[in-house]
């Protein structure tokens, strides 16, 4: 390990910051917590915890909410001091960036921005690592026009379990006859077999290992959950800045029109996007909110009309040419589909976006307090599924909270079918009624084809329902896959699969 990097050991108080994540998993520890300054650091450590067998946990900010940055022993990676912004090219399609993992997302999106260049991938928590958001594929809002992380990855430098240094860009080396092969600089060289399975139909999947015939091997490192490799150095494809963004919260009173209003625009989103056309209705973020988040939120915003049983935020980007006919667009669009058009808000200046945003962000604060005042976790779901399943698996999920008189609010990525069910249990008795509830609606999605995961990854708390989705087999050949990258099992211990299956992967 190299001079540079600082050491907390396990009786530090400092230590404690760094055994949690958002999740509000209980029982991390580690016996010390290292904070390396480039990738050949990393590796230096990774090689002699392999020699050891001592587990290896990397700690991004900490936002993660599956418990993946909660250790279960061994040494904490911490990346924080991996935070240098190294290069930002602009070209004439846009640009391209290189940073350090531990570069925060908002200052990362700061740096290109003033350069005029724009980052699409936009989970709600900015303060997130740039190397947490490739370790879990982050996605968000604008996923619906931009596709999540994976999609403006153009290079990784990684630290191997072995000791080695992988500078790995897209387009240099692909599967074939079902196998990923690596050569190292070392001269050695990996060969991980593929796992067998199909991923959902889902424009949104972040549970477990990415594959597909001829697939690039940069993207089975995106959103792998910190078991394959460190991530040190990210290069990124960076987009025009767009000149300017038209938003709104379009009130329904029925909410029969609010999902005919989300298919419309939808499908001529999908569309302009398939004809190549400018200028037409395109949306970036379609976003949902129920009736009970509504109720939620009308006490702090008292705008929300008493009679909306939903809303929907969408935004669109716009130009000076495009602005009016497009503002014009959407209004013809909500009055077509009934909407309280008189009460619904528009804006196309930054500081109207920013309440809007603000409003659209307010929810999930409000409901962590709701739940701290009760005592109580939220039990939230993350499913996707395909667009034909989506109003079976709203309805289903109403139907059955309010059989089960559990309090909720519904709200999300509704572009994507991928709405987040938070239940809010009152005591110990609801938390349970909750927790089994859940597991209806994780059978529900993988019926309908669907994810069990679709933004937060799988962590250390959704490993069961990874087993539900693909089953057994598949497990024990995402294992093999791991122990040909990690052969001693040192990383991410509890991430995506137990250590019973990593000791019988052989």
């Amino acid at each position: 390990m190299s001079r540079h990097s600082p050491v907390m050991n396990g009786s530090s108080d400092a230590l404690q910051s760094y055994l949690a994540d958002a999740s509000n998993l209980a029982g991390g520890h580690a016996a010390r917590v290292v904070f390396p300054t480039g990738a050949a650091d990393c590796a230096s450590l990774l090689v002699e915890a392999t020699r050891t067998g001592t587990a290896v946990t990397v700690a991004g900010a900490g936002t993660g909410v599956v418990g993946g940055r909660v250790p279960l022993g061994g040494i904490v990676l911490a990346t924080d001091k991996l935070n240098r912004i190294d290069e930002i090219k602009t070209t004439a399609t846009g640009g391209h960036a290189t940073a350090e993992a531990g570069v925060t997302l908002a200052d990362f999106r700061r740096a290109v921005e003033a350069r005029g260049l724009f980052y699409p991938p936009d989970p709600t928590e900015w303060s997130c690592y740039m190397g947490g958001t490739v370790a879990t594929n982050a996605s968000g809002a604008r996923t619906f026009k931009y596709g999540p992380t994976r999609a403006y990855i153009r290079r990784l430098k990684l630290a191997l379990a072995t000791g080695d240094v992988l500078d790995l860009r897209r387009g240099d080396i692909r599967a074939a006859d079902g196998h990923i092969r690596i050569p190292l600089a070392s001269g050695r060289g990996i060969t991980a077999p593929l796992p067998t399975y199909q991923m959902p139909r889902t424009r949104k999947h972040v549970a477990g290992y990415y594959v597909a015939p001829a697939m690039d091997a940069l993207d089975l490192f995106i959103g792998s959950e910190g078991t394959l490799g460190v991530i040190t150095e990210i290069e990124t494809t960076l987009l025009p800045k767009p000149e300017g963004v038209l938003s709104g919260v379009v009130f329904f009173a029925r909410e029969a029109d609010l999902l005919a209003f989300m298919r419309a625009a939808r499908e001529l989103s999908l569309g302009a996007r398939a004809a190549m056309q400018t200028g037409e209705l395109d949306a970036r973020a379609l976003e949902y909110f129920d009736d009970e988040a509504l109720n939620f939120l009308r006490a702090h915003e008292p705008r929300v009309p008493i009679g909306a049983q939903g809303a929907l935020f969408f935004e669109q980007e716009t130009t000076a040419a495009t602005e009016d006919e497009l503002l014009s667009g959407w209004l013809a669009l909500c009055e077509a589909h009934h909407a309280l058009l008189d009460e619904s808000w528009f804006a196309v200046d930054e500081k109207d976006q920013a309440r809007l945003r603000e409003f659209r962000h307010r929810l999930p604060v409000l409901v962590n307090e709701w739940l701290t005042r009760h005592g109580q976790r939220k039990v939230s779901t993350d499913m996707a599924v395909p667009d034909e399943a989506f109003a079976d698996m709203l309805s289903y999920y109403k139907e059955s909270l309010r059989a089960s008189r559990l309090q909720y609010v519904i709200f999300g990525h509704i572009g994507d079918n991928h709405v987040h069910v938070n239940m809010l249990p009152r005591d110990d008795a609801e938390a349970a009624q909750a927790r089994a509830l859940y597991g209806q609606f994780i059978a529900r999605a993988i019926a309908h084809g669907g994810t069990v995961s679709a933004e937060h990854g799988v962590g250390k708390l959704k490993r069961e329902y990874l087993r539900l989705l693909y089953g057994e087999q598949a497990l024990r050949e995402m294992a093999a896959l791991k122990r040909a990258f990690d052969p001693a099992g040192i990383l991410g211990r509890g991430n995506i699969f137990g250590e019973e299956l990593l000791a019988t992967s052989d």
